[in-house]
């Protein structure tokens, strides 16, 4: 019994020492949540290693910044550490850290900024002795956690997600840092507020201070969804303009086929009658030349290609080969929505390595272009592998990646360097590079994450 009341004298007066120790699983249980707050509405795809690093450095980082830099000022040393953590761990961008911080801290404050006043008034508890009783400042916590909790299964159950934030333009990417770092000042300046006014604020000015930063929230959350909603929807016409070009020239195609029906039956029984095997097989592989190509034209097709970015990037990259008179031939077995790895740097390793290929293509004989995109789970990886005909067979595969070299006049050569590049920042990428006597061959291989 008497170790009971110990126990209960220890956490109902005021124990500095306790609250530091309290202090220690609270938040570790704070940043699980707020983990699987930014994952959620962000739709971030994480392996365990990633969630290892931020459960374990994060918290570890907070304790330290609670401990030796003053109230609030903590909090914005611990946010500008968070963001850091976060673009590296996870590797998202800087507009997606931005908000990963930013949209957590706000509803950590719109909730402390609801309860905490309320709560003062209604237990007619100081807010000093809120901070420095344990089992107030315990009870306070569970109320805040609970009610995020209750947000991050509301955003999960109604899937409000971000889905397009890596496909938006530079200028409102740069639009949208502004405004997040504008939000960012203000969750300052309202944690000052709380910091130092609580106790002599009424009530009613808590409320509409919670009311104004939640509708600032709320706003900025629906504008970056519009803006997302008209990328998608830009993105989709533009997708729709080249698949109805595609529609022309599979028409037209399919029209000269049929037109040319009775006379490519006819010259082929001329074959069969003279008993001209060889003449016939090589009428026939110039047919079959026809054929792949119209076959190759109904790859195009969104409901193959379900992809809008990479259904762009390929679109426009068969029209340019057919321009220089390259057959490229497309064959893609996986759901292009399931790559590992971002879309935006994918697209852009795509188009680079088309371009070299239906330029070095374009240059011999044989002008030849082979794409193929599959799923190789027996390795647990993806593979995009383009092959194209070359005449510069004494390429150098060990320079070909360096800045500046290239074997094309008019060019920069930045391209393999830019790809280098990105390689260099994800660990699940690798290009494999090789030749023979036919075909120049670049393999990107994307090993899929451990989840």
């Amino acid at each position: 019994m008497e170790i009971l009341n110990n126990i209960w004298t220890a956490l109902s007066t005021q124990n500095e020492w306790l609250i530091t120790i309290l202090a220690i699983p609270l938040t570790f249980l704070e940043n699980f949540l707020i983990l699987h707050l930014f994952t959620n509405l962000l739709n971030i795809k994480t392996s365990k290693k990633q969630k290892i690093i931020y459960s374990i450095s994060v918290p570890i980082i907070t304790l330290l910044t609670l401990n030796f830099i003053p109230t609030p000022y903590n909090s914005c040393v611990n946010y500008i550490i968070l963001f850091f953590i976060i673009y590296f761990t996870f590797r998202i961008g800087i507009l997606k850290s931005l908000i990963s911080v930013i949209i957590p801290a706000a509803i950590i404050v719109l909730i402390g900024a609801l309860t905490l006043n309320p709560f003062v008034k209604i237990t007619q508890i100081d807010l000093n002795l809120i901070l420095t009783i344990p089992i107030y400042r315990i009870t306070y916590s569970l109320v805040n956690y609970l009610i995020l909790f209750l947000t991050i299964l509301f955003i999960k159950n109604r899937k409000l997600y971000f889905h397009t934030l890596d496909e938006v333009d530079k200028k409102t990417k740069t639009i949208s840092i502004i405004s997040i770092l504008l939000g960012f000042f203000v969750l300052v300046l309202q944690l000052i507020i709380m910091a130092y006014y609580t106790n002599e604020l009424p009530v009613i000015i808590s409320i509409l201070s919670f009311i104004t930063l939640f509708s600032y929230i709320i706003l900025s959350i629906y504008s970056l969804t519009r803006v997302t909603k008209l990328v998608l929807t830009k993105r989709q016409l533009e997708n729709a303009e080249e698949y109805n070009r595609t529609l022309q020239i599979l028409h037209d195609s399919v029209r000269c086929f049929k037109h040319d029906y009775d006379n490519t039956i006819a010259a082929m029984g001329g074959y069969v009658r003279t008993n001209d095997m060889e003449g016939l097989r090589k009428y026939y592989k110039e047919l079959e030349d026809d054929v792949m190509k119209v076959s190759s034209l109904y790859m195009l097709n969104p409901e193959i290609i379900n992809n809008p970015a990479i259904y762009s990037i390929l679109a426009n990259k068969y029209h340019k080969a057919d321009e220089a008179n390259v057959k490229l031939n497309l064959t893609v077995l996986l759901d292009l929505n399931t790559i590992d790895m971002k879309i935006y740097e994918f697209t852009k390793i795509l188009g680079i390595l088309l371009d070299n290929s239906i330029e070095a293509a374009k240059e011999c004989d044989e002008k030849i272009l082979n794409i193929i995109i599959k799923d190789d789970s027996k390795n647990n990886r993806q593979l995009l592998i383009v092959e194209n005909t070359y005449r510069q067979k004494d390429v150098d595969l060990d320079k070909i990646f360096e800045k500046g070299i290239t074997g094309k006049e008019n060019h920069t050569g930045l391209g393999l360097w830019e790809i280098r590049k990105i390689l260099k920042k994800n660990n699940n990428l690798n290009l494999h590079t090789t030749k023979n006597e036919k075909y120049f061959i670049q393999q990107l291989e994307i090993y899929k994450s451990e989840k």
